[in-house]
């Protein structure tokens, strides 16, 4: 559709670009053929190249006698993120490793490694023009270097600890001797720099573990003089002699305390029992004394006798008298022994007191020294503390020296890698693969071809054709000032009075079929390989519509066909063309567009047509030589330019048919026969010596007498 301005979108007919593959498909075949087989002789003349690879796991190698707690494993830890898996990826690229490998493999002899070493006459002649550096100035250290990186790989193997070392060579045994030195060189890399670690450290430890010996020989002595001083003599691991005297006192003053009380409590009970009477038989202090227990003895005996002789005897018998006398003075020894017990007993208790009160007084004077103690003591644990962190330093050296010793020696110390897979000998080259090149050479030249020819069809126009709105043209009446050829004035154009030799010479020939139908006329256009086609309508309107459905049948059969509306009605423009508005003709012939934006999608077929246009027709007379220019234009992107001349005569239509090869075409349906032989006698006579006629049936043609007839 045309936007503001009269500007016209543009559209790319991909069917038009996919038909112009295909009519180049030999072109197009003979080329991927020959970059195919061109890809595929290279890479038979390349020599191959193998490669082959070994895997490196890196993990923890500690010896089983090593605790994972000591700080020793802190560094092998780190090689296990990221960070460290690279790092040891660098390690196996570095130069110093690099060397030693071609030392031990003697790559300097071999020439894959020093191509240099044997320059090419064409080397030679670059370095003598100043064109390319000496190779042979960089030493040949250098150039093994150089030569080696160019063929290694080593890559971390995705989310895995695994180091993978590739190499290249046109040696496949090299190949894979390589990467598997590689991998030993590492290896004792790793190992050596932990024997150089140990023993550095056993170096460094010597000294240190000698004076660390001496300074914890002096914090100690300071610690016993101190004691000395203070007279903080230890007892236990958390007394000193103070605290432990005074834990002494304490205890023992505790004792007498509840001794005092307990003896205290014995004799008022004895005392109460001997005030009120009762009998001290329960008393346990009477009754543990030995004199009172012979004393009950005795007494027992004797009321034992009385009771026998009470029997016997009467009460006042001298003999009952003298075992009562004896009785009561049992009793009577019985109530002294209890009171002298009483008597310990108070004296037992007063001792206590005193005993206590003396314990007190010791306690006091301990608990002053005990606080003395205290804070003398504050300076001794500030000693003891010195003293113990000097001690366990010595000892965390002494393990760690001792560790260290024991894996100064060969095999005690192995590499935090292990090789997991090594390299095999490869039996297939890495490179070529003549196959995929093939192939992809195959296909990128098929696809830069059809690029280009795509590129040839959107450059030169073919490929394009103006966007198409979406509404109907309404059917209205063309405005009065559009162009009709057969009304141009006779001034823009001579034809020559024909004689009457050159009128015979010149009478037309019709088909020779009287077969006058738009199909018929079609093949006849395309079997000749018309480009250029001007139809007259003497019919008007009608004629208009066959030349229309004649364009459409044309690019039904994938043909690129335009056609040129110079109608006086304007008929294939209303049938065609999206709107009566939209640029045409006219207009390009005034110079008030661009030749791209003329051209419009027909609205049901691949056709596309150049309308009447807007314009005003007496200003697009004034270019009325353009036509020609124009027409000859659209003959290199269409195959076919089809010209609508509606009603015109011969005089009109040569302004537009001047090219030897113009095909003219009478469309005459429901014209009668008389009308056509008028129209085609008066083209005869006008020079037009091929003319075919279309009626738009197979069987409405007029009947002629002979071919040449009219």
């Amino acid at each position: 559709m045309s936007g503001a301005g009269g500007q016209q979108d543009v559209d790319i007919d991909l069917g038009g670009l996919f038909r112009a593959i295909w009519q180049r498909r030999t072109r197009v075949l003979l080329a991927t053929v020959g970059a195919a087989a061109l890809a595929f002789g290279v890479a038979k003349l390349v020599a191959p190249a193998y490669e082959s690879e070994t895997r490196v796991l890196i993990e923890s190698r500690e010896p089983e006698f090593s605790s994972p707690n000591q700080p020793s494993q802190t560094g092998s830890d780190r090689m296990f993120d990221e960070s460290g898996i690279a790092s040891q990826v660098q390690v196996l690229r570095s130069v110093d490793l690099i060397k030693q490998v071609a030392r031990n493999m003697k790559l300097h002899e071999l020439e894959e490694f020093d191509p240099s070493a044997q320059p090419s006459a064409a080397s030679d002649l670059l370095v003598m023009l100043g064109l390319r550096k000496n190779p042979l100035e960089l030493p040949p250290e250098e150039r093994i270097l150089k030569e080696f990186n160019t063929k290694l790989q080593v890559y971390q193997v995705e989310k895995s600890r695994v180091i993978a070392i590739a190499f290249t060579s046109k040696d496949p045994k090299l190949a894979a001797a390589i990467p598997d030195e590689m991998a030993k060189v590492y290896l004792s890399l790793q190992s050596g720099a932990k024997l150089d670690s140990n023993s550095e450290a056993s170096r460094w430890l010597e000294p240190e573990i000698a004076n660390l010996r001496e300074k914890v020989r002096e914090a100690e002595a300071k610690v016993a003089a101190y004691r000395a001083e203070s007279g903080l003599l230890p007892t236990g691991e958390t007394e000193n002699f103070a605290t432990r005297q005074l834990t002494d006192i304490s205890t023992e003053l505790a004792r007498g305390r509840a001794e005092r009380a307990n003896t205290a409590a014995r004799a008022e009970g004895v005392r109460a029992a001997l005030a009120d009477g009762r009998p001290v038989d329960t008393i346990t202090d009477i009754v543990g004394s030995p004199m009172i227990q012979r004393l009950k003895e005795n007494q027992a005996a004797l009321q034992a006798q009385l009771a026998d002789l009470s029997t016997a005897l009467l009460d006042g018998h001298p003999r009952l008298k003298g075992l009562k006398s004896q009785l009561e003075g049992i009793q009577a020894q019985i109530r002294a022994e209890t009171r002298k017990i009483l008597s310990s007993l108070d004296n037992e208790a007063k001792v206590g007191q005193l005993r206590e009160q003396q314990l007190l007084q010791q306690l006091n004077a301990l608990k002053a020294q005990s606080a003395q103690a205290g804070e003398e003591e504050v300076g001794l644990r500030a000693l003891e503390r010195e003293a113990a962190a000097q001690r366990q330093l010595l000892e965390t050296y002494l393990a760690r020296y001792r560790e260290a010793t024991s894996r100064t020696v060969a095999n005690a110390t192995p590499a935090d890698a292990r090789v997991i897979s090594n390299a095999v000998v490869p039996t297939v080259a890495s490179f070529p693969k003549v196959a995929p090149i093939t192939i992809v050479a195959a296909l990128a030249s098929f696809l830069i071809i059809c690029v280009v020819i795509m590129l040839g069809e959107l450059f030169s126009g073919r490929a394009l054709r103006p966007g198409s709105d979406s509404g109907r043209m309404p059917e209205t009446a063309v405005p009065a000032t559009t162009l009709a050829v057969d009304e141009a004035p006779a001034s823009i154009a001579t034809v020559e009075e024909p004689t009457e030799e050159s009128r015979v010479a010149q009478e037309p020939s019709i088909a020779a079929e009287h077969d006058f139908s738009i199909e018929s006329v079609a093949e006849h256009l395309l079997g000749n390989g018309i480009r250029v086609a001007v139809a007259v309508s003497p019919g008007g309107d009608e004629g208009s519509t066959a030349t229309v459905m004649l364009a459409r049948l044309l690019a039904e059969e994938e043909h690129k066909v335009v056609l040129i509306d110079l109608s006086g009605s304007a008929c294939p423009t209303r049938l065609m063309a999206q709107s009566l508005h939209l640029p045409g003709i006219t207009n390009l012939l005034s110079g008030e567009v661009a030749f791209t934006q003329t051209i419009h999608a027909d609205r049901f077929s691949e056709a596309h047509i150049i309308p009447q246009g807007d314009a005003d027709p007496h200003v697009a007379m004034r270019g009325i030589e353009r036509l020609q220019m124009i027409i000859d234009a659209l003959t290199n992107a269409y195959d076919l330019v089809l010209v609508e001349c509606g009603a015109a005569d011969p005089a009109a239509v040569a302004k537009v048919a001047r090219g030897e090869e113009v095909e003219i075409i009478v469309s005459a349906p429901s014209v009668s026969e008389e009308k056509i032989i008028e129209e085609l006698t008066s083209f005869g006579e006008a020079g037009y010596r091929d003319i075919v006629l279309m009626t738009g049936s197979g069987d409405g043609g007029p009947e002629l007498p002979d071919r040449r007839a009219a």
